[in-house]
């Protein structure tokens, strides 16, 4: 594990989004915590209302470098195979990543309206 992914638990997305991942991350570099494990999250200096921004993805190896929201959908995807030339891709067409960060916004601000709210125990 190279990687730490914080995901919303209760999100439907992103819980299905989190094991997807989990099925393409044949090196196993990604581990992941739930936004909702506040002590997991303590030992990263990271609050809820930290959380409020997106997913954050953490670099095991330098827990100070992070990326949020849109920065880390894209820092994991490039971790990917072949990862690379997709986001370069999507970087090099004008507006897309305007549009992109965009998009990741209103997802997040909807994303319980739209995909709906895991009851967690």
């Amino acid at each position: 594990m190279k990687y730490h992914v914080v995901f919303d638990s209760k999100c439907n997305l992103c819980t299905n989004f989190s094991q997807i991942l989990q099925q393409f991350d044949r090196e196993n570099i990604f581990a992941y915590i739930p936004m909702q494990d506040k002590s997991a999250l303590a030992e990263f200096g990271i609050t809820p209302n930290d959380c409020e921004a997106g997913m954050i993805l953490i670099d095991a190896s330098q827990p100070d470098k992070r990326w949020q929201g849109s920065e880390a959908a894209e820092e994991i995807a490039r971790l990917l195979p072949l990862g690379d030339l997709f986001i370069n891709a999507y970087r090099a067409i004008p507006g897309m990543k305007r549009l992109g960060d965009r998009s990741y916004e209103q997802i997040r601000d909807n994303r319980y309206q739209w995909f709906g709210e895991r009851k967690l125990d």
